[in-house]
């Protein structure tokens, strides 16, 4: 089984998958030549779905395959059913925790600028930003809805970690990193150990205490941080990527990860630049980084500390999959993928099969005015997807939908 947002990520290796990719990561590094390295790291083309055709739009314009439904779970500036709290706009970055009722907390992002100075004016009141949450039952009916994060800005992604706590990354260029109870029992904690920079995205290695970080930027970096107390995420060490011609990533130290006088990203000659880094995802020993400029997405290695590009949009006519954003990895092992705005075909979610098989395929299509036009300032894009503990069901939203952003679920008969 893959990782699921209420997993650590750091299970063990058990799987014949695991043992295949393993086997190859470390020794093949040493024994195995370019031109295996190249075959290996051919993206992964276009196919099928296992999940089969997308079908005719549903009651909420969502196109599913065979056995799927959707539900709307909260609308911006509308009360959350059964709640009295109403939802934060532009909902983003998203992750699940497991409860000890059997039920689940969703968390979400708002990526709303503080102040606010949007290019165009959302429907109704902007609110505050920072980030919400909604409780549910262990039958997926909704129990609660609450803030756990207020007073910052442009809260995009994120990363839940191995001790249940949230972390939202600010998306702008003086952005800290805020740690958050998803509970809502605690104060949120700024982290700027983590770095001040634009950020998107993180996640935790829990069997090395690493986090990984993507900085959403044409000339950003790619971040690992160590903590001095595993765990404790008030002091560390920051480094950032530079990635060899072999493959092999280079972790090398940030000077000032305050950046007093010079951005973070520009303080370490030679660090790699990726274009645009948003998700990122940790499982098995893998990073998944999605970079949006080129529509590539990255797989880097914890074990072998090499890097390969796992899909490339560029390499495909007719891609199914776009402007990638954010990304999960189901208990399956499958790679779900957001599109930004992706291009002149918008608003999916992708799959990326699992090895030695890896196949991309549209696994839901969102249709309908609501998310805007394509090519205009005001049109949505496909944020924040993530499951329940248990697999079976999805989140995801769409950021802009009606204006100010809609959550959805998508129920079905997800593979495990």
């Amino acid at each position: 089984m893959a990782e699921t947002e209420a997993d650590s990520g750091g299970r063990l290796l058990h799987t014949r998958r695991d043992l295949i990719r393993v086997g190859v990561g470390v020794a093949g590094a040493f024994t195995l030549g370019p031109a295996f390295w190249e075959a290996l790291a051919a993206p992964a083309p276009a196919g099928p779905s296992p999940y089969g055709p997308l079908g005719a739009p549903d009651a909420n314009g969502i196109r599913l395959p065979e056995g799927f439904s959707s539900r709307i779970v909260a609308r911006a500036n509308e009360p959350v059913e059964g709640t009295s709290y109403v939802w934060h706009i532009f909902s983003d970055g998203a992750s699940t925790f497991r409860t000890g009722d059997g039920g689940w907390i969703l968390v979400s992002n708002s990526e709303l600028p503080t102040p606010v100075d949007l290019p165009f004016p959302p429907i109704g009141d902007p609110g505050d930003g920072g980030a919400s949450a909604i409780r549910f039952r262990p039958d997926g009916e909704i129990r609660d809805a609450y803030r756990i994060l207020s007073d910052t800005s442009s809260n995009c992604a994120g990363g839940r970690t191995p001790w249940k706590t949230w972390l939202s990354c600010e998306e702008v260029d003086d952005g800290i990193v805020w740690e958050c109870d998803p509970w809502g029992r605690r104060d949120a904690v700024a982290r700027p150990a983590l770095g001040v920079f634009k950020h998107e995205a993180v996640c935790v290695d829990p069997r090395r205490g690493h986090l990984y970080l993507s900085e959403d930027l044409g000339d950003g970096g790619f971040y690992r941080f160590t903590p001095e107390t595993k765990g404790d995420l008030s002091a560390g060490r920051l480094e950032i990527a530079r990635r060899r011609g072999n493959g092999f990533v280079d972790w090398l130290p940030v000077p000032d990860p305050s950046a007093a006088s010079v951005p973070t990203r520009q303080q370490v000659p030679g660090a790699t630049k990726f274009e645009r880094g948003e998700g990122i995802w940790f499982d098995s020993d893998r990073v998944y980084l999605a970079v949006t400029t080129k529509s590539r997405i990255w797989e880097y290695n914890a074990r072998s500390k090499r890097i390969r590009v796992i899909y490339d949009a560029a390499k495909i006519q007719n891609p199914p999959l776009t402007d990638v954003d954010n990304i999960t990895v189901a208990r399956s092992g499958d790679l779900f993928v957001c599109e930004d705005n992706g291009g002149d075909d918008p608003f999916d979610i992708c799959i990326i099969t699992p090895e030695p098989h890896r196949r991309v395929a549209r696994f839901l299509k969102l249709t309908g005015p609501q998310h805007g036009d394509p090519g205009t300032e005001a049109v949505s894009e496909v944020t924040g997807v993530c499951f329940n503990p248990a697999g079976n069901r999805m989140y995801f939203s769409s950021q802009r939908a009606f204006g100010t952003g809609v959550v959805y679920e998508v129920s079905g008969p997800f593979r495990t």
